[in-house]
């Protein structure tokens, strides 16, 4: 029995996907839930695990994008297994040589068949799939003529690009600078390090401090957590913080939700769990949807400025920066702080100049006074 090895629907907005990686090479044995393929679309990456035992025979190469639904293999049920060997033959008179027999020719792809579009869900209507066949674009190498290469953009890439651009073009976007002393936040983060590990199993970061501070920084400044709804606008009462990870394909932002109710060490957890999945390629959309806000951290690749760019819906991102030793006044007296500048960029359809400033540095008094955000302050 063969069976069509099929393109999974990976949310609504998505109708297609790049055939990223195959694992397992064409006419190759494999097992129930090994890893046959992984699937890049314009937000997460995916792998697919073979249904059942079988050999494998791949119909889309490497690098093809193809439509949700279309048949990219044909795995042979059953035929993993190995055959049982043929008995000896009897000692007898040789008999005549038989002739020999053609070779078979491997079993022919099926073409793909058409597939019936998804039934539309409430208030969606995609657009009808008409045949499961590799849509427009075909796989292209980098082709170079020794000064320059040219390649496809990944789809993620195409994704990221369109998204920021967007960005601009929709929203009223301003950024507000200020600057925070990060001594109070070190000297903690150096006193309890050792216990915070034995007793959580997870290091003590700057970035749960970051989380906490705007976690407080929304409940006061509310305007923030709000978004523009065509001409409506739409109040969130959570606090679910986007965090802006690197990965080697482009930045996704998974969500940490609830981080009103989470501990310091809940949040560190979470940020390492999904540093992992980014590695992995195992983030999912899920993962990625629902945040209210966003912090960008470019100060651990070095950055000291940056105008972050929003995440739409989204009103506000804050964008961290690399701590540097710097002069400041303090009391009168010229001392070498560990400074870092900070950046929020909002959308001023919605927030104006005043409650972006009072946000901001309701962020910076919480990084410097860290005992504020434990009573919530």
């Amino acid at each position: 029995m063969s069976l069509d090895i099929k393109v999974p629907a990976f949310g609504e907005s998505i109708t297609s996907a790049n055939v990223a990686r195959w694992h397992k090479a064409s006419g190759s044995a494999v097992r129930k839930g090994e890893t046959l393929v992984t699937f890049e679309t314009d937000k997460v990456s995916s792998e697919l695990e073979s249904p059942a035992d079988g050999v494998l025979t791949i119909i889309v190469a490497e690098g093809t994008e193809v439509a949700i639904g279309a048949v990219i293999a044909s795995l042979a049920e059953g035929a993993a297994q190995p055959a049982a060997p043929a008995p000896a033959p009897a000692a007898a008179a040789p008999a005549p040589a038989p002739a020999p027999a053609p070779v078979a020719a491997p079993v022919a792809a099926p073409a793909p068949a058409p597939v019936a579009a998804p039934a539309p869900s409430a208030g969606f209507a995609p657009a009808p799939i008409v045949a499961a066949a590799p849509v427009a674009e075909a796989p292209s190498a980098a082709v170079s003529d020794g000064r320059t290469t040219r390649k496809k953009m990944s789809m993620l890439r195409r994704k990221i690009a369109n998204h920021l651009v967007n960005a601009q073009q929709t929203a009223a976007i301003l950024t507000t600078f200020n600057e925070v002393d990060m001594t109070a936040v070190m000297n903690l983060r150096k006193s309890v390090q050792d216990d915070f590990l034995k007793k959580h199993g997870v290091k003590l970061g700057f970035m749960s401090f970051f989380v906490k501070a705007v976690t407080q920084a929304l409940k006061d400044v509310p305007q923030i957590n709000a978004m523009i709804d065509g001409n409506d606008i739409i109040e969130n009462h959570f606090y679910d913080i986007g965090v802006a990870i690197g990965t080697e394909k482009g930045l996704i932002v998974p969500v940490l939700r609830d981080c009103d109710q989470k501990s310091f060490a809940r949040v560190e957890q979470d940020i390492l769990d999904y540093a992992a999945k980014a590695r992995e390629g195992k983030i999912s959309m899920e993962d990625l949807q629902g945040g209210v806000f966003t912090i960008s951290n470019g100060g651990v690749y070095g950055s000291l400025l940056s105008t972050p760019i929003l995440n739409p819906p989204q009103s506000g991102i804050l964008g961290m920066h690399t701590i540097q030793q710097r002069p400041v006044a303090i009391d009168g007296k010229v001392e070498i702080r560990p400074m870092m500048y900070l950046a929020l960029s909002y959308d001023h359809r919605l927030v104006d100049g005043k409650e972006a400033v009072t946000f901001l540095i309701r962020i910076k008094d919480s990084l410097e006074n860290p005992t504020r955000m434990l009573l919530e302050m």
